[in-house]
């Protein structure tokens, strides 16, 4: 059985679990109206603004706002970290990350200074945005010499991460792993969404009628994985490559009713059995029609729906990861009524949408919540479900 023992996570929400808990489960957004990566045009966007971690000992190449929100994560349960690398030896821990961003926000700031000035400032190193810098810096700072390596697959990357550390654990390479995702926000990554008339300057509205677009967010979540009990398992996983369109979700869903499908599966249990899923939700029309068809197809109208993004704004590569946690956090002993994240939006449900049951503020399951289903699906048709299980 794969555990995930401890959660570190950083989004904005809050920066401890106690916070995030309250903010999601009291509907409070963490998503606000910034010009901040936009050239003076205000857009709602997920940022994280709590103080980060210094990173001016690290070596330059590893000197980025991605790594500092790792660094954040992984403060909170580095003293079980540590304590797996002392149990099993560095040797025996791997780090496998998801990200889509890493870097690229230092070398924007590198290259407003080389036009302003000829020249790269003396603090930027190409190595800032390289994809494998947030494993590689982790690894370097916890002595882990296990496999370190990181997925880019968009919005799925998280999610598969967490898939190939549970790989990594049944082959028996590891005896541990630190897994999930950390993505940072840039005017690069805000700009390619609004070159795609994809983003939405008003909070997200998955699913309703209404709907027209994404809020993009930033954030960390890492789970520190492994054979030891502890209250919730990674009881399944799914992956699929539809390969539809380099943007747009294949409209009947095959690529994600596999996904899903196969992560059932591997859990051992049925559609039914699921009591709770935290949707991709993305609020644009495309995704939402396609989501929206397969899990009325595979589950039916009673299954308890939410899309969580409305609160943390989408976090592509960590947004697996994030929304995992947010799973992980519902099903702690601290939630003994099964108190559900709410999906928040304006309630104007799209006749051309099945009639889910989307969760509203203060629903719960009036026991533990016991299964659980995420869902990731990402530019270029790759497509990622985890199955949550308590134990």
């Amino acid at each position: 059985m794969l555990y995930l023992n401890h959660l570190g996570m950083i989004c904005p929400l809050g920066d401890n679990q106690a916070e995030i808990s309250g903010r999601l489960l009291g509907s409070q957004t963490g998503v606000v109206a910034t010009a901040r990566y936009s050239r003076g045009l205000e857009l709602a966007l997920g940022c994280v603004d709590a103080v980060l971690p210094d990173v001016d000992t690290l070596p330059l190449a590893q000197r980025s706002r991605n790594n500092q929100l790792a660094l954040a994560a992984l403060a909170q349960i580095r003293p079980q970290v540590d304590a797996v690398i002392e149990r099993f030896g560095a040797d025996r821990v791997a780090i496998v990350l998801g990200t889509s961003t890493s870097g690229i926000a230092q070398s924007e700031a590198a290259f407003k200074h080389r036009c302003a000035h000829g020249r790269f400032p003396a603090e930027f190193s190409y190595g800032q945005q390289e994809m494998g810098s947030p494993a590689q810096m982790l690894a370097a700072v916890l002595g882990v010499t296990g496999p370190a390596y990181v997925h880019s697959s968009a919005c799925a990357s998280s999610s598969k991460a967490i898939a190939s550390a549970a790989r990594l654990m049944r082959m028996g390479v590891c005896d541990a792993v630190l897994t999930g995702g950390v993505d940072s926000l840039c005017a690069f990554t805000v700009a390619g969404f609004s070159a795609l008339e994809s983003l939405s300057a008003a909070r997200c509205n998955p699913f309703s009628a209404n709907r027209n677009g994404i809020n993009i967010g930033e954030g960390a979540a890492l789970f520190l994985m492994s054979n030891e009990a502890s209250t919730v398992t990674l009881r399944g996983w799914g992956e699929s490559s539809d390969g539809y369109h380099i943007s747009a979700p294949d409209p009947a869903g095959g690529g994600a009713r596999m996904a899903i499908e196969q992560a059932l599966s591997r859990a051992g249990i049925s559609a039914r059995q699921v009591e709770y899923i935290n949707l991709h939700g993305t609020a644009t029309m495309q995704n939402d029609a396609m989501e929206g068809r397969v899990i009325a197809e595979l589950f039916g109208e009673q299954t308890a729906l939410s899309s969580t993004k409305p609160f943390t704004g989408h976090a592509l590569g960590a947004a697996g990861a994030i929304e995992a946690g947010l799973c992980w956090l519902a099903m702690q002993d601290s939630n003994p009524l099964g108190h559900l994240p709410p999906h928040l939006w304006d309630g104007v449900q799209d006749p051309r949408l099945p009639d889910l049951n989307l969760i509203a503020a203060g629903d719960s399951l009036g026991h533990p919540l016991r299964w659980a289903l995420s869902n990731s699906f990402a530019f270029g048709g790759a497509n990622a479900t985890l199955v949550l299980g308590r134990e």
